[in-house]
């Protein structure tokens, strides 16, 4: 199965210094990129030192069946700066199609950014969740990296935005100095919210949505034997049926059934290596 082509984009140089640049798969016609922490956090500062506005995608089974059901979402992954894989079925998957795919968790990525953020003088910023747990998870943040620079923080209201709100949001940022922004709107909210932001944010923007609650200390993460079984959809799914039942009924047995006939129509691996712009 080739490559997704639809609003793809490739990913930039990081400069000389810096590993290749990744390959990407489709998984269901979305892009999934051949990422790891290290690749990650250096590509990150190096658009943060440059003032570039960017935005930053880990995937799930959840977003992968979003981009599936939705074209315009999928053109919106396809079209986003990165595509790591949180989801380890994800990694499965990727790997399956030829990659050497490695686990970008979003609560770990966040606190591997804030720390690489105190330590080099990065102010971030936080947008969405409630008030409660962007304030915890300040404090939180602000306890383990003292020198961490929250230059921004905001929990916006639950609707869609104008276009007159999301610039007065975006002069707000970047009057901030923030220039690493986390956003916490859960899939496919924060997605979409950072496609209509890329142009007028001068920050990066990456969708971490669940890290917020797990930084903020109201969500616990899965003991790592469960996540290595993928099987932390479970663990949240318990901690909160309400919630989480119906996306999974919906999305999980698709999932597994759509990539297995992805899987057998497979003759030789379609791995797309990114070039530099």
């Amino acid at each position: 199965m080739p490559a997704a082509r639809e609003g793809t984009r490739t990913a930039p140089s990081v400069g000389a210094d810096s590993a290749r640049p990744p390959r990407s798969t489709s998984v269901l016609g979305m892009r999934v990129d051949e990422l790891n922490y290290q690749f990650t956090m250096h590509q990150i500062r190096c658009w943060t030192e440059a003032g570039e506005s960017r935005y930053v995608c880990v995937s799930t089974v959840h977003m992968v069946m979003e981009a599936y059901d939705d074209p315009t979402f999928r053109a919106i992954i396809n079209s986003a700066d990165l595509v790591g894989s949180d989801g380890v079925p994800v990694i499965w998957v990727c790997r399956g199609l030829g990659l050497q795919q490695r686990r970008v968790f979003a609560p770990e990525l966040t606190l591997r950014l804030c720390e690489m953020a105190a330590k080099v003088g990065t102010p971030v910023g936080f947008y969405g969740s409630t008030p409660t747990v962007i304030e915890d998870l300040k404090r939180n943040l602000q306890e383990r990296f003292p020198s961490l620079d929250v230059a921004y923080s905001y929990s916006p209201p639950y609707r869609e935005l104008s276009e007159v709100e999301i610039d007065r949001i975006a002069k707000e940022i970047n009057d901030s100095g923030a220039r690493i922004l986390f956003v916490g709107l859960g899939c496919p909210k924060q997605e979409r919210w950072m496609s209509r932001a890329r142009p007028r944010v001068k920050a990066v923007m990456l969708g971490v949505g669940w890290a917020f609650d797990v930084c903020a200390g109201q969500s616990k993460t899965a003991p790592v034997w469960i996540q290595n079984m993928g099987m932390e959809w479970f663990y949240r799914l318990i901690g909160n049926p309400r919630k989480l039942w119906r996306r999974h009924l919906k999305n999980n047995p698709r999932f597994l059934l759509l990539v297995l006939l992805q899987l057998l129509r497979i003759t030789r691996y379609q791995v797309k290596a990114i070039r530099a712009v």
